[in-house]
């Protein structure tokens, strides 16, 4: 059983009905483990609901080839190709203004690693940017349920440095420095337009 990415390459798998694109960890602490993913949804929904923004999550477009029926009830993806590399998480619009970001977390506590980053994600990253767009990366450190807002100009900076033979992460200081921290709340969980209506001076 395998997916075949975009290169070609197979990514072998014992239960393909496992697998969820960008699969985030359990985070108990506090509330209760909640997923970054969760309280992003859960806060999106909050937003579509109030009528304050129209953000969701991005599909994962796959193509599947090969299914097994063990059973007439249950359908078991044997093989399937991801129809395209996936660029971030979620898009959307606020108050006229393109939304694009990425969600992130590390169990690190010192610094976040920039292999969680792919070159066509900050590509794409680029491009938004290059239009206008609002494009930024929210980050959790899971041991400590410590979530950033951290805008994608940031982040390119440090990407550019590692690709110029600098070190291979952000630290927390710079993440500090240079990202929000997000409060956990209510409703919203992360409330993370507020952060922009601060940046962007909505």
């Amino acid at each position: 059983m395998h997916f075949n990415y975009p290169n070609g390459k197979r990514y072998y798998s014992h239960n393909l009905t496992q697998i969820k694109p960008k699969e985030i960890k359990d985070v108990s602490y506090g509330k209760r483990g909640m997923t970054l993913e969760e309280d992003l949804n859960e806060s999106n929904q909050y937003y579509l609901n109030a009528g304050i923004a129209v953000i969701h999550k991005k599909p994962t477009p796959i193509q599947i080839v090969n299914v097994d029926y063990p059973k007439r009830s249950a359908a078991v993806i044997k093989e399937a190709y991801f129809k395209q590399a996936s660029t971030t998480d979620y898009n959307g619009v606020y108050r006229g203004k393109y939304i694009d970001f990425e969600a992130k977390e590390t169990k690190l506590t010192t610094s976040f690693p920039l292999k969680n980053f792919h070159d066509h994600q900050i590509d794409h990253m680029r491009k938004v940017l290059d239009q206008d767009g609002i494009c930024f990366v929210i980050i959790r450190f899971s041991s400590t349920d410590e979530v950033y807002f951290f805008e994608a100009k940031h982040l390119l900076t440090f990407w550019d440095r590692m690709k110029s033979g600098g070190r291979k992460s952000i630290t927390k200081e710079e993440i500090n420095q240079s990202g929000l921290y997000i409060p956990i709340g209510f409703q919203p969980r992360l409330d993370y337009i507020k952060i922009i209506d601060k940046l962007y001076h909505f």
